[in-house]
C-alpha cells in the first residue's frame, strides 16, 4: 500500500463530490458571490439593478473560471482535499477569475456592467465560499477515517512531532482499516493539551499502562526515528509491563525519503534496541579530505571494512582500492558495491599485510592519499591462545603499513581501533594499544596525519554477542552469558563507521578518537529478552569470564580525558607514542612470556617527541 495514493483516492470522494465537480461548486460560489456584492452594493435594493448587468458580469466569471481550469489543475487531483496546497491552487484560480472581471468590467463600451468594488468583492466571497466547502468536505472525511473499524487495531503513537502526525494521518487513510490511532504518549510538557491530526496527548511515558487500559490500546508505535537506543529499551520494558507490544519506525539512515507511513512499521530489532544513536554528520567537512582521492582500505572484506567502502563511495573519491587476504570476502564486498562480482577490477587487492614487501609494493603502486586501516584479529578467546599471532598481525603488520604509509606519503592514516586497547587486560588489548602507540608516534614523527578511531561493540559484525546469541537461539539453547553483571557497548556497524569517517576528518596527528557508544548494555537483559522470545522458552547458562575479559569495558583509560571539541559524538585523547625500535624484543620473545612483554610495552612512559620530518 502506497500511503500517498491512498490518500488522494480517498480525498476525491469526501462528500461524495467528485473532484471534476468542484467546478461546479466553485461556479456556484462565483455567482453566490457576485450576487452577495451586488445585494450589499445597492443597499439590498435589486431594483437599481441594471437590467444584464448581474448576468453578464457572471457570465464572463464562469468563463475566466472555465479558462482557469484547463490550466490550474485545480480540478486534476493534484492535490489533498482542503491541503494548504489546493489553498494556494483555489486562491490563484479566484484571483485570475477576479482580474479577468474587473478588466472586462473596465473595457465595455457602454459603461461597466457593475461597480469595480462589486467585482472585487465578489471574487473574495467566491473564494471564501469554495475554500469552506472543500475544508468542511475533509473535516467529515477525517471524522469518518477516524472511526474504529471493526477489527482494527488500537494504537498509541509515542512522539506527537512531524514523525507521529504522518505515521497517524497514514492510519486514517489505510483503505484497510488496519489501525486505529487513540492517542499519543509525548514525554513534552508542553504538548501535555496537544493535537495531531485530530488526535490528542493523553500522557507522558509514565503513563502508558493507564493509557492503554483506558483506551484498550494494543500496539505502541515509537514515531521517533532518531530515537537512542537507551530510550528505545526504557520503552520496550514499558510495554511488556502494560502488556501491549512495540513497534518502531525505521533510523533516519533506513528512510529514503523522510516520510513515514504505517507499512514502514516494524517490530523492533536488537539492533534498534542497541545501538541507535543519532549522528548528526557534517558531510561537507568528510567531504574535503575525501573527495579527488586515492583512498585504500585494509580489511575491506570485514564488517567494518565492507560498511566503510560503501560509505566511501558517495564522497567523489578518485579511486577506492579494497584490500583483503581473504579472496572470497573480496568477492562479496564487490557484489555488494558493484552488482556484480567477477573479481576483474584492478582495485581488488588480494595482500596479505604481514609480508613488509608486498605492503610496500602496493603503496608504491597505488600512492594512496588516505589509508583506513581496519584490518586485525579481534577474537579474544582465539588470542589468549594464539598471542604470537596477534602480534604478527595488529603490531607488525600495522608497523609495515605504517612505514609504507610515510615512505610513500600518505596524508591521513586512521587506524581502527577497540575499547579494549584502553586500560588494556587482553592480548587484543594490548596488541592494538601497541598499534595505538605506534600511528602516535608516526603521527609526530612524520609528515602527514597518523590517528586512531576506537569503539566497543559492532552489532552484526562477524563473532559479535548478539549473532553467537542468534544462533543459540536458532540451534535451541541454550544462551550462554560468561557473567551475570557483564556489561558491554554497543553500536550499528553503520553508526559506528559514520562516525568513523567523520573522526578520520577531524582529528589531529597522534589522537585516539573514542566514539560515544551510549551506555553500556547488560548482557544478561540482552539474552533474557532473546531467550523469552523464543518458543519455548529457553534457558540461560553462566559460564564465566575467559582469561582476559574485563566485566565492564572503558572507551577511555584511566588518564585519557574526554575532550570533544569537534563533535558531541567523538572524544579526542591524547596517545603516548611508541617508536619502532621498542619492539625489537618483542620479535625475539618466546610465547610464554609474551603478555608480560605486552604489559610492559604498553606502560612504557612516552617517548621524547622529535621534530617532524618528511
Amino acid at each position: 500500500m502506497n500511503a500517498n495514493t491512498d490518500s488522494e483516492q480517498r480525498s476525491t470522494t469526501g462528500l461524495g463530490i467528485a473532484r471534476s465537480a468542484f467546478l461546479v461548486v466553485d461556479t456556484a460560489s462565483w455567482l453566490g458571490g457576485v450576487l452577495v456584492a451586488m445585494t450589499f452594493r445597492f443597499d439590498f435594493q435589486t431594483s437599481l439593478w441594471a437590467p444584464w448587468r448581474f448576468e453578464l458580469i457572471a457570465l464572463v466569471g464562469f468563463v475566466a473560471l472555465f479558462v482557469a481550469s484547463r490550466f490550474s489543475g485545480l480540478y486534476q487531483n493534484r492535490w489533498v482535499r482542503g491541503s494548504l496546497d489546493e489553498g494556494v491552487a483555489l486562491s490563484s484560480v479566484m484571483g485570475f477569475v477576479t482580474l479577468v472581471s474587473v478588466v472586462a468590467n473596465e473595457l465595455v463600451p457602454s459603461g461597466r456592467l457593475v461597480p469595480i468594488s462589486v467585482a472585487i468583492a465578489a471574487g473574495v466571497i467566491a473564494f471564501l465560499f469554495a475554500g469552506a466547502v472543500r475544508f468542511v468536505d475533509r473535516l467529515l472525511l477525517l471524522r469518518r477515517s477516524r472511526r474504529r473499524k471493526d477489527g482494527a487495531v488500537a494504537v498509541l503513537v509515542f512522539g506527537a512531532g512531524d514523525g507521529g502526525s504522518q505515521i497517524v494521518k497514514s492510519m486514517h487513510d489505510d483503505l484497510l482499516g488496519r489501525f486505529s490511532p487513540v492517542g499519543f504518549i509525548d514525554d513534552d510538557p508542553a504538548k501535555r493539551n496537544y493535537r495531531a491530526a485530530g488526535v490528542a496527548v493523553l500522557g507522558d511515558r509514565t503513563r502508558i499502562a493507564e493509557v492503554a487500559r483506558r483506551t484498550g490500546a494494543q500496539l505502541l508505535v515509537v514515531a521517533a526515528p532518531s530515537m537512542r537506543s537507551d530510550s528505545l529499551r526504557e520503552l520496550s520494558s514499558l510495554a511488556l509491563n502494560a502488556q501491549i507490544e512495540l513497534r518502531v519506525v525505521p533510523s533516519v539512515a533506513e528512510l529514503i525519503d523522510g516520510h513515514l507511513t504505517a507499512d514502514d512499521v516494524r517490530a523492533p530489532t536488537e539492533a534498534d534496541l542497541l545501538g541507535r544513536h543519532q549522528i548528526d554528520t557534517d558531510v561537507e567537512l568528510v567531504a574535503g579530505y575525501l573527495t579527488g582521492k586515492r583512498v585504500l582500505v585494509t580489511g575491506a572484506g570485514g564488517s567494518i571494512g565492507s560498511e566503510l567502502c560503501r560509505q566511501l563511495q558517495q564522497f567523489g573519491l578518485e579511486t577506492l582500492v579494497m584490500l583483503d587476504r581473504d579472496e572470497s570476502a573480496l568477492h562479496a564486498v564487490q557484489m555488494d558495491l558493484e552488482g556484480r562480482a567477477l573479481l576483474d577490477n584492478e582495485n581488488l587487492v588480494v595482500a596479505d599485510i604481514r609480508d613488509r614487501d608486498r605492503v610496500r609494493e602496493i603503496f608504491a603502486e597505488i600512492r594512496p592519499d588516505v589509508v583506513f586501516h581496519t584490518a586485525a584479529l579481534k577474537h579474544l578467546p582465539l588470542l589468549e591462545m594464539h598471542p604470537l599471532e596477534a602480534v604478527k598481525t595488529n603490531v607488525f603488520a600495522t608497523l609495515n603499513l605504517l612505514e609504507a604509509a610515510a615512505e610513500f606519503g600518505v596524508a591521513r592514516f586512521v587506524n581502527i581501533s577497540t575499547d579494549k586497547a584502553a586500560d588494556p587486560t587482553s592480548i587484543l588489548g594490548y596488541t592494538k594499544r601497541l598499534a595505538e602507540r605506534l600511528t602516535a608516534w608516526f603521527g609526530q614523527r612524520r609528515s602527514g596525519t597518523y590517528l586512531s578511531v576506537r569503539f566497543g561493540n559492532v552489532l552484526g559484525s562477524r563473532g559479535s554477542v548478539l549473532g553467537a546469541f542468534e544462533a543459540q537461539v536458532a540451534n535451541g539453547g541454550p544462551i550462554t552469558v560468561t557473567h551475570p553483571d557483564v556489561t558491554r557497548y554497543f553500536m550499528t556497524v553503520q553508526e559506528a563507521v559514520q562516525l568513523v569517517v567523520h573522526a578520520g576528518g577531524v582529528g589531529d596527528d597522534g589522537e585516539a578518537l573514542v566514539l560515544d557508544m551510549g551506555e553500556p548494555v547488560k548482557i544478561l537483559d540482552v539474552a533474557k529478552r532473546l531467550a523469552s522470545q523464543a518458543n519455548p522458552p529457553i534457558d540461560i547458562v553462566f559460564t564465566g569470564l575467559r582469561p582476559g575479559e574485563k566485566l565492564h569495558e572503558v572507551l577511555l583509560g584511566n588518564e585519557e580525558h574526554d575532550d570533544r571539541r569537534a563533535h558531541p559524538l567523538i572524544s579526542h585523547c591524547d596517545v603516548s607514542p611508541l617508536g619502532p625500535d621498542k619492539l625489537e624484543r618483542l620479535r625475539l620473545a618466546p610465547e610464554p612470556g609474551l603478555r608480560l612483554l605486552l604489559h610492559d610495552l604498553c606502560s612504557t612512559e612516552p617517548t621524547p617527541v622529535a621534530p617532524a620530518t618528511d
